[in-house]
């Protein structure tokens, strides 16, 4: 499933790959990949650890060289054209790239200065960057003592001090409570409605749902799907699925029969739910009704949801298996 941007190189692509390719030795950690990125788009880069992230990640940030194939930022090739790339670029790895024994305004300062700008232009930037990420009262302590989310706030507000245009983001949530990386995201959005390009990898389904125009999924360095999340999910038509909550706890013999309801191929069970996989969700309501009515069972709620990005995701992966 991929879709018309998937690979060659548009006149609008702020980042591209035509059969990018990475060996360590004889491990094949990228192989072959092509895809664009427009500008201005969110795109996320979805898969499981040791797919292919990160890496890919390293060769645009030319921090590792390709063995094979070409990635270009703003069509300048990211090894030609290193220092050019490196100007419109910035990056949050999943580590930590703060100094932790510095203060959060001299780590801004610092990273300014790697990049030539001047003392007037860097004490603004930094002050216009400590507002913007809510970072004020934290300016003057050293880095090692905020919190984790601080940390990735400070982390992106550093990647942003030469006001890079396109920002790679490795796991940027990871980690983080759900208040931290709420937190994360909200600031992503206004970056991206602000017109920065991002590129950001993720192994969490939901955040590219929540955030990414487009997604390309990729699984043993190959990507097997680049689409929008809506579009993903409509075409795991297999990973429909029907969601029941009972007004008793089934017997472990109704549990088991559950699973010879029409057209059911998996379940899940969820607290108090149970969720019954199917392509052919009407089919199999007309059965579960039956089901219940024989084991004397009362439905407390029933709902048919959409595929979520997950079972996408498990449906793809075990196709490509």
């Amino acid at each position: 499933m991929t879709d018309s941007h998937a690979g060659g190189t548009s006149p609008n692509s702020a980042v591209g790959a035509q059969e990018l390719t990475k060996y360590f030795d004889s491990l094949l950690a990228v192989d072959h990949i092509s895809f664009d990125v427009e500008q201005g788009e969110l795109f996320g880069f979805l898969g499981p650890n040791g797919a292919g992230k990160t890496t890919t990640i390293r060769i645009f940030m030319n921090l590792t060289r390709p063995s094979e194939g070409s990635a270009s930022v703003y069509g300048m090739d990211t090894v030609r054209d290193t220092l050019a790339v490196k100007s419109v670029v910035g990056i949050v790895p999943e580590v930590s790239n703060v100094f932790p024994e510095i203060t959060a305004l001299s780590n801004l300062t610092f990273t300014g200065a790697l990049y030539g700008m001047g003392r007037r232009e860097l004490a603004s930037r930094a002050a216009e960057l400590l507002g913007m990420f809510g970072l004020e009262e934290y300016s003057g302590k050293k880095a090692g003592q905020l919190s984790l989310g601080l940390k990735r706030r400070l982390a992106i507000a550093m990647s942003m001090v030469h006001r890079p245009r396109v920002l790679f983001l490795d796991e940027p949530t990871s980690g983080l409570d759900v208040t931290a990386s709420r937190s994360i995201r909200e600031i992503v959005k206004r970056l991206n409605s602000e017109g920065v390009t991002f590129f950001l990898t993720t192994h969490n389904m939901e955040e590219a749902n929540q955030l990414c125009d487009r997604i390309a999924v990729i699984n043993h360095g190959k990507i097997i799907a680049v689409d929008t999340p809506e579009r993903l999910r409509q075409a795991a038509s297999e990973a429909r699925a029907i969601e029941v909550t009972f007004d008793r706890r089934p017997t472990v013999d109704e549990e088991s029969g559950l699973a010879g309801v029409d057209s059911v191929s998996g379940i899940a069970e969820a607290a108090e739910s149970f969720r019954l996989f199917t392509s052919v969700p009407e089919s199999t309501l007309r059965s579960l009704f039956i089901f219940m009515e024989k084991h004397d069972l009362r439905a407390r709620s029933v709902n048919t949801p959409g595929p979520t990005l997950e079972d996408v995701f498990v449906k793809l992966t075990s196709e490509e298996h």
